[in-house]
């Protein structure tokens, strides 16, 4: 695995020592594991969540004062995530959950939610958590969840389907995403702050999918399920501006995830290219492969500079809605590109589940879906026009 092109970016000693960490981490235990993972499909891989918890890597992006890293930049962020996405997209993006979990707690929770809520999330013992927005009938379009929070003594009943919920049923803490007043859409989101044990909360079965099956996905069901009032995060309609917050930062997180897996197979493609030999010559010296490895690279530095620069405006404080979705759409797809390339340039055998290719192919789909599919991506960037 090479190292990121980080010589122009001055980095901190901390940083140099957790991307190395991530590295490391990513070479010597995600790697190994990622086919039995991908082969088991609908099962957690709690020893990998262990032992990323135990050096450190599940809590890196917790402030300090709740135990955590101390990691709260977006760029250290991304530099870590595009490490462990090399090793395996979907083990990579499990490890990194609790983040996205945070986000949202860091941005309206109170002082003694947030020591509540995250301190537990740092440590070798830490839980997983979840972030439940996405329902049957309401994926990109936030602002069109019908789950709803009414408001009763002492807190609010939840009632409602989620869909898709990465880590439902094995995460112990959820952040969910309801409707307070159903009839002013966005501006009646509340987000609330839940307990796996709650009572009237149920679980649906593990959902098979395509890839990325390191992150198991559940449907979530509320019968009345009674949340008390102090665990409301925020005002009642500040969640989907929250929410939107969130969503700058998943998807610039998303981008290096993408990156990485982009980065993996130009490696491995490259490396095949160099020993794999036909009509007397290694094919990297056929012209067509060439060029193919040529796009691979070029795309691939596209989309990291591009997640750079979301980043760097999200630390800066500056409105990054735009760039985030310019991020994801152009890594993603850049994912789904170099995936593909890395199946054509090994031929037969990149059809094969002997390589990692072909898994890294169908892991890269979702980049193109999740938190905002590659259309809402292209709406939000015209927005910005």
């Amino acid at each position: 695995m090479s190292a990121l092109p980080t010589e122009l970016v001055p980095l901190t000693p901390e940083q140099s020592d957790i991307i190395d960490l991530a590295r490391a981490f990513a070479r010597d235990e995600i790697r190994p594991r990622a086919r039995a993972v991908d082969e088991a499909d609908t099962v957690t891989p709690w020893d990998l969540w262990r032992s990323a918890a135990e050096v450190g890597i599940t809590g890196f992006m917790l402030p300090e004062e709740y135990g955590g890293g101390g990691f709260t930049d977006v760029f250290s962020q991304v530099l870590v995530q595009e490490e462990l996405c090399v090793g395996d997209l979907g083990i990579g993006n499990l490890l990194c959950s609790n983040g996205f979990f945070a986000d949202p707690v860091l941005a309206l929770g109170t002082k003694e939610q947030q020591h509540t809520w995250l301190t537990p999330l740092a440590g070798p013992g830490t839980p997983m958590t979840a972030l439940a927005t996405t329902e049957p009938g309401a994926g990109s379009d936030a602002a069109g969840i019908t789950t709803t929070a009414t408001p009763v003594d002492g807190g609010y009943l939840l009632s409602g389907q989620k869909a898709w919920i990465s880590n439902a049923g094995e995460a112990e803490q959820y952040v969910v995403f309801a409707k307070t007043d159903p009839a002013l859409r966005s501006r009646g989101v509340t987000a609330f702050l839940l307990r796996k044990d709650t009572e009237g909360v149920t679980f649906g079965e593990p959902m098979r999918k395509m890839g990325q099956r390191a992150i198991v996905c559940r449907e979530i069901f509320f019968e009345d399920a009674f949340v008390p009032a102090e665990q409301r995060l925020g005002d009642e309609g500040q969640g989907f501006r929250g929410l939107m917050r969130t969503f700058d930062i998943s998807r610039t997180v998303l981008g290096a995830a993408a990156t990485g897996v982009a980065r993996a197979a130009y490696e491995y493609a490259v490396e095949y290219a160099r020993t794999r030999t036909q009509f007397g010559k290694p094919i990297i010296e056929h012209q067509a492969v060439a060029f193919r490895l040529a796009d691979m690279r070029t795309r691939l530095e596209q989309a990291r500079l591009m997640t750079w620069r979301a980043a760097k405006r999200l630390d800066a404080g500056l409105e990054a809605t735009t760039e985030a979705a310019m991020a994801k759409l152009t890594a993603s797809e850049t994912a789904a590109y170099c995936t593909w390339a890395a199946v054509q340039t090994l031929g037969g055998w990149g059809y094969s589940r002997e390589y990692p290719v072909e898994q890294w192919m169908r892991d890269a789909r979702l980049e193109e879906i999740e938190e905002g599919t590659s259309d809402i991506m292209r709406l939000v960037i015209g927005r910005g026009l």
